[in-house]
C-alpha cells in the first residue's frame, strides 16, 4: 500500500509515519508514503494557495492551479499503472468514514489523500480528479491532515501482514459487534480483581463470557448495531450467529428495557 498526501503542512504527516508500528511498515516494505506540499507548486515568490470565494462570504478557499499541479505530480509517481490510485478528498461533506470503508480502502494499491485547509478546495479540482469524498464525522475540523491520519490509521493496519492476523479478529466492529474488556497484571488493582473466568484456564468458558460481554457492550453502547446484525442481507444471510442472537436475546429479556439502555 501506498499512501501519497498532498498537504499544506507535510510536517503533521512526516511525524504520524516515522513513529510506532507504521514506521516498522515501512522499514518492511509493506507500505510506502510520500508527502507532497501543496506550496512547491504556487506561482508566485509568496507561495499563494488560497484567496476569497467567488460570491462573498467568509474565509479562504484554496486555489485550484497549485492543487491541480499537485495531484498531477502524485499521479505521474504512482506506481499503479494498471490500475489508478484512488483520490479522496477529506472533507465534512463527504460521506462518513466507517470500518467496512476501511477495509474497502486496505485493499487497494495506492491512495491519494488531498488535506483540505480554510474553507475547503476549488469544486472543479473535485470534478475533475476525486473518487471519493469521505468524512470522518460529523463536526468539522481546521486541519485536513488530521482527517487524513485518521483514515490512513484506520486502514493502514488492515494491509496484510502489518498486524497479525489474530489481532483482528475480535476488535470493535468485527463481526458487528464491540470489544470485550480487556484485563492484564496486577489481578488485583485498588480492590478491583480481574473477573474469575479469565484466570480458569478454561478457554470455551472464557469465549463464552468475551463473546457475551461484547453482546452486553454493544446492546448499551450502540445498539444500532445490534439492528443492523439482526437484519438479514439480501441474500438470506445474516451476519449474527444464531449463538449471538440468543445472547442478545437473553440479555434485553433480563434487563427489561430496550436496547440501548441495558441496566449498568
Amino acid at each position: 500500500m501506498k499512501y501519497t498526501i498532498l498537504t499544506l503542512f507535510p510536517e503533521i504527516t512526516d511525524a504520524f509515519f516515522a513513529n510506532s508500528i507504521i514506521a516498522k511498515a515501512i522499514k518492511r516494505g509493506i507500505i510506502e508514503y510520500h508527502a507532497i506540499n501543496i506550496r512547491d507548486f504556487a506561482a508566485d515568490k509568496h507561495k499563494t494557495c488560497d484567496d476569497a470565494p467567488y460570491g462573498g462570504g467568509p474565509g479562504m478557499l484554496m486555489l485550484p492551479e497549485p492543487l491541480d499541479l499537485a495531484i498531477k505530480s502524485a499521479l505521474s509517481a504512482s506506481s499503479g499503472k494498471e490500475k489508478p490510485p484512488r483520490i479522496i478528498y477529506l472533507s465534512p461533506s463527504g460521506r462518513l468514514f466507517n470500518q467496512e470503508l476501511a477495509r474497502n480502502l486496505a485493499a487497494e494499491r495506492e491512495l491519494i489523500l488531498i488535506c483540505g485547509r480554510y474553507e475547503g478546495i476549488d469544486q472543479r479540482i473535485i470534478d475533475r480528479y476525486v473518487d471519493d469524498e469521505i468524512s470522518i464525522g460529523d463536526y468539522v475540523l481546521s486541519s485536513g491532515e488530521a482527517a487524513a491520519l485518521a483514515v490512513i490509521d484506520a486502514t493502514y493496519r488492515l494491509v496484510d501482514d502489518v498486524i497479525c492476523a489474530d489481532s483482528l479478529e475480535e476488535e470493535s466492529f468485527s463481526g458487528g459487534l464491540l470489544e470485550y474488556p480487556q484485563f492484564t497484571r496486577p489481578e488485583v488493582f485498588d480492590t478491583i480483581k480481574v473477573p474469575e473466568v479469565l484466570l480458569s484456564g478454561h478457554h470455551e468458558q472464557i469465549r463464552l463470557w468475551r463473546l457475551e460481554k461484547r453482546v452486553e457492550k454493544t446492546l448499551k453502547q450502540r445498539p444500532d448495531l445490534i439492528q443492523k446484525g439482526r437484519e438479514f442481507a439480501s441474500d438470506g444471510s445474516r451476519v449474527f450467529s444464531d449463538e449471538i442472537i440468543s445472547i442478545i436475546d437473553r440479555l434485553t429479556a433480563q434487563s427489561f428495557i430496550e436496547p440501548g439502555k441495558l441496566k449498568e
